[in-house]
């Protein structure tokens, strides 16, 4: 029982983190390009304001990548951008693969326990007999415990994981789309619509 419960532990802090974190507003706000395109068009955009974009989000980040290359060219452009953006779904990835692994491992830890509980019970009939029925019943329902735990603790890991990942997904997507939008403005002299 004490892994399953370092378990449980382990996704509520982990679940409680990432909804902090995967916050759509810090990561990706809606009016940072139109931010940005206007002080490409005021002829505002420096050093000092790139270093303020790249610290203001993860979104930021990316786009300062691809304005610190952009007189290179868009290819340069865009491969700077891309090393960037797998950087920053590395960062919203983390934790992760822990929740996916809480959840396979917890239903087979409350297997384990069970099985050890069954083991305990089978030593206690070779030793009493089988007259004891409350105490065999005590010991089964004792080591079934611990599979209702396991899987208690697995299934609200793996609800979470799947919520995490498609989160995740769906920030990518308009990190891409913002990307490319800058992209094409600055490559092919395009106006950015703005989402703000």
């Amino acid at each position: 029982m004490w892994p399953i419960l370092i378990c449980s532990m382990a996704v509520v802090g982990i679940t409680l983190e990432r909804f902090w974190t995967l916050d759509a507003k810090k990561i990706a706000p809606r009016h940072l390009l139109s931010q940005v395109w206007g002080w490409i068009k005021n002829n505002q955009l420096d050093a000092t304001k790139i270093k303020e974009l790249k610290q203001s989000s993860q979104l930021g980040r990316i786009l300062a990548a691809g304005l610190s290359n952009s007189r290179h060219g868009r290819d340069i452009m865009r491969d700077s951008i891309q090393e960037a953006a797998g950087e920053v779904v590395h960062t919203l990835e983390q934790y992760l693969g822990a929740l996916a692994t809480i959840a396979a491992v917890a239903p087979l830890l409350g297997l384990l326990g069970t099985v050890i509980g069954m083991i305990d019970v089978f030593t206690t009939i070779t030793e009493q007999g089988t007259g004891n029925a409350g105490a065999l019943a005590g010991g089964i329902s004792q080591a079934l415990i611990t599979t209702a735990a396991g899987l208690c603790v697995a299934i609200p890991a793996m609800i979470a994981h799947r919520f995490f990942v498609r989160k995740v997904d769906s920030l990518i997507v308009i990190m891409e789309q913002e990307s490319i939008k800058l992209v094409d403005a600055l490559h092919s002299d395009r106006r950015v619509e703005g989402k703000g």
